[in-house]
């Protein structure tokens, strides 16, 4: 059996001269991704837009596939800001007004870039997540957990554990989708308004108004 190529970077950036090196990278990456496709984005030319030697990229990023994951991680990370801040500030809020909090978080952070997201959900599947990346999401499964046992007596569900899980892969398959084959609906509040209602129904059988 053919052995994969590894997906993890050759080594971490420290100074401030290598964190630039490696957004560069990145940034170089994601253009490439979303102007020409995946298939176009070899170590090769990335360098060449990034404007480094291939040799550079190399010291970070032993292959293309080592890049993409790099990525997923990126926003894996990003998420788990984006909820941890958000249920910070309204731990003690209601479902009604925290529920269509998330939902906006997540959906606004699917539509920075539409086209990248496609990318990498087709030639990434969940299976080949990193552990960097499963570390992000029992990250989110905490912090909802958290949220809502502290709100269990206004949920019908009681297995935190399970609900957790419905929650937030229902939101994470719904935007993916939406992104990938509904562009358009990302940038519609309907689309928003409708999610919350769908999830708040499951919790509490009182939708959004």
């Amino acid at each position: 059996m053919p052995r994969k190529p590894p997906t993890t970077p050759r080594k971490l950036p420290k100074q401030d001269r290598s964190r630039v090196t490696v957004e560069a990278i990145l940034e170089a990456t994601t253009r490439i991704l979303v102007e020409e496709g995946y298939d176009k984005a070899n170590t090769n030319r990335i360098a060449e837009r990034a404007g480094i030697s291939i040799g550079s990229l190399y010291q970070y990023f032993p292959n293309k596939e080592s890049l993409m994951t790099a990525l997923m991680e990126q926003h894996a990370r990003e998420m788990v800001e984006l909820i941890e801040t958000k249920l910070n500030c309204l731990f003690d809020s209601p479902l009604e007004i925290v529920i269509p909090e998330i939902v906006t978080v997540v959906v606004a952070a699917h539509a920075i870039n539409p086209r990248l997201h496609q990318v990498l959900s087709e030639e990434i599947p969940r299976s080949e997540r990193s552990p960097q990346m499963n570390r992000a999401d029992e990250r989110i499964a905490q912090l909802l957990g958290a949220y809502l046992e502290r709100w269990r007596d206004k949920i019908s569900p009681q297995n935190i554990n399970l609900t957790v899980f419905i929650l937030s892969r229902t939101v994470d398959a719904l935007c993916h989708a939406a992104v990938i084959e509904h562009p358009n609906f990302v940038s519609d509040s309907q689309f928003e308004r409708e999610v919350s209602n769908l999830l708040l129904s499951y919790l509490t059988n009182d939708p959004v108004a």
